[in-house]
């Protein structure tokens, strides 16, 4: 991976620990694509949970130091390899992974994880698409084997990947409900596809859920949770006959009943993005890239971030009391 023989601001981690490892060096050289690889200048670049994991060194993945992380980027294509057939110097892009890191001025990503972004959408909501829509995408089809008409509730549903889920979920003809922790992030959940929303800081919150469900059904068909550690307990006695919880996000352990998986024969079902295979990607990519052209693909950004705060960046996604939108750095 030769470079191109300009510099570079990028963040590098030179061990695993705090956020405070998280690095801003301004001399790291632009690397130069390969023959299957495209070099991106990167306009933006989401920050996702799983990041501060592998930075701390407590998740399985673990880079060879010194690295960047990131792998959401969107930009512009400034120069492609030889063997580069599906883009042009100058097209507009995102991606779903990087070779180089996405916390940077330029990153490298091979062909098949880069697609086009179009116009209708900023560089910032590029770099919302890949984990959060992905990982929605896979868990309400591919996991779930969601139908049309089915109930689904989204269990912390105003972060990036709940809004994701509920404008996926609203856009195939799902009933919605959502859950949130403000005021703001209700409305959100609302703006973005729910059909009902319900406080989930709220203590009589499950019960409200029941009333509406059984009003017009027999349980939830699928749960989308982000937070199974605090949540699932609860999401059992919400599903109907069948009924399937899908574990988006989960922070730590919980003690539940498996007696409560058995009368209604639900189930619980991890999803883990990087288990996708290249059909998966092809498919969810190709629907992803027509519901931006639709209309139904809809980013919502959150906080945003410079390059020089990445350390509060790694710290505010991991303590954040209420998501609201997708945190982003803007490069």
């Amino acid at each position: 991976m030769a470079s191109v023989g300009r510099m570079m601001r990028a963040i590098r981690v030179q061990e695993f620990g705090s956020p405070e490892v998280l690095k801003l060096f301004k001399d790291v050289p632009v690397p130069s694509p390969g023959e299957d690889q495209i070099l991106i200048r990167v306009h933006a670049c989401g920050i996702n949970p799983i990041e501060t994991y592998i930075r701390a060194g407590i998740h399985f993945l673990k880079p060879y130091l010194p690295y960047t992380p990131g792998t959401d980027t969107a930009g512009v294509a400034e120069d492609v390899g030889k063997n580069v057939v599906s883009f042009k110097k100058g097209d507009r892009v995102f991606t779903r992974a990087t070779v180089t890191g996405g916390y940077a001025e330029y990153t490298l990503a091979s062909e098949d994880t880069v697609y086009p972004l179009s116009e209708k959408l900023s560089f910032k909501q590029g770099a919302a698409i890949s984990i959060p829509y992905f990982t929605a995408y896979r868990a309400l089809f591919k996991k779930a084997h969601g139908k049309p008409g089915e109930l689904v509730l989204v269990h912390g549903a105003s972060g990036g990947t709940g809004i994701a889920c509920c404008q996926i979920a609203r856009a195939y003809g799902f009933r919605v409900f959502g859950t949130a922790g403000s005021p703001e992030g209700l409305n959100l959940v609302l703006q973005n596809g729910a059909h009902q929303v319900f406080n989930h800081r709220e203590h009589d919150y499950i019960e409200k859920i029941q009333v509406r469900e059984a009003a017009g059904g027999e349980g939830i068909n699928i749960i989308l949770e982000m937070l199974a550690n605090n949540n699932l307990n609860n999401d059992l006695k919400l599903l109907s006959v069948g009924g399937r919880v899908i574990v988006v996000g989960c922070r730590g352990p919980i003690e539940i009943n498996p007696r409560d998986t058995m009368f209604k024969e639900s189930s619980i079902t991890g999803v883990y993005f990087y288990n996708s295979s290249k059909e998966d990607w092809k498919e969810i990519g190709a629907a992803l890239v027509g519901g931006v052209e639709a209309g139904w693909v809809k980013p919502l950004i959150g906080p945003e971030y410079t390059l020089e705060e990445a350390p509060q960046a790694h710290d505010d996604i991991i303590k954040s009391s209420g998501a609201t939108g997708k945190m982003v750095f803007a490069i």
